[in-house]
């Protein structure tokens, strides 16, 4: 199955990745070829994808409501991996192992957000849970900037069993909730084997997942907003894990 990615970074770093198949790339005829959209061209070149280019209206009846920037890739569906991939990508760089776990999130913006952090700190992999979740579109792949394309993402049959999985393997599972009983993030060690589990807007962890975890941590705060969105409590603790483990 074919998909038209959309916007200069998704687009870029799909074709600095060549992890998918890549048929054709689409670039409006009104666009000044500089800059990003230059390296876009070079990148097709050398990855040798044909480019057409095409009135700004194609675009538009193509891609529909959607801010696609003056270009678009065809590009086959995403190449999910399997947990074990994750695992050895740790092994090879010889890291513990530091995924990130997404409990049923459902907003692309809020999930692009998330992987967009989960790359720029070096996780392993990410856990989808192939059920009532949002899955790798050409939406999340435009709200992460592109960073869908460098990250190992396995799509998950049950997260629960996933959990306990991961935990005979040695891997902590941490899930991020604001619970009384949750120990305040700037206080815990997450220097260790991790498995960071973000839980779905509004909803939080579910009850079976929160259950699983082997301790929760919350984001101490002290304004007057009752909490963080899913996407920036995550980000946040994504990158107190990094830096516990760089200064380390």
């Amino acid at each position: 199955m074919t998909e038209q990615l959309y916007g200069r970074n998704a687009v870029r770093e799909a074709l600095r990745a060549r992890r998918r198949t890549l048929h054709r790339l689409y670039v409006s005829s009104g666009v000044q070829e500089t800059g990003v959209m230059a390296e876009i061209i070079r990148l097709a070149g050398e990855a040798k994808v044909n480019v057409e280019r095409v009135d700004r209206q194609v675009l538009d009846r193509q891609l529909r409501e959607v801010n696609h920037q003056g270009v678009m890739l065809q590009a086959e569906a995403y190449p999910y991996v399997e947990l074990e991939a994750c695992m050895d990508l740790a092994e090879q760089r010889q890291e513990p192992v530091m995924l990130l776990l997404l409990d049923h999130l459902q907003d692309p913006q809020n999930v692009g957000t998330l992987l967009r952090t989960a790359e720029v700190v070096g996780v392993h992999g990410v856990c989808l849970p192939g059920r009532r979740a949002v899955e790798i579109t050409p939406a999340v792949v435009n709200a992460s900037s592109g960073a869908t394309e460098h990250l190992n993402i396995a799509m998950i049959g049950n997260l629960a069993q996933t959990i306990v999985e991961l935990q005979k393997g040695g891997v902590w599972i941490v899930g991020l909730e604001d619970d009384a009983n949750a120990e305040d993030l700037d206080r815990a060690d997450l220097n260790m084997p991790l498995g960071l589990v973000v839980g779905a807007e509004g909803a939080g962890l579910a009850r079976l997942t929160r259950e699983r975890c082997d301790f929760l941590v919350r984001l101490p705060m002290r304004g007057q907003i009752a909490s963080l969105n899913a996407a920036v409590a995550g980000s946040i603790a994504l990158y107190s894990a990094w830096r516990q483990r760089v200064e380390r």
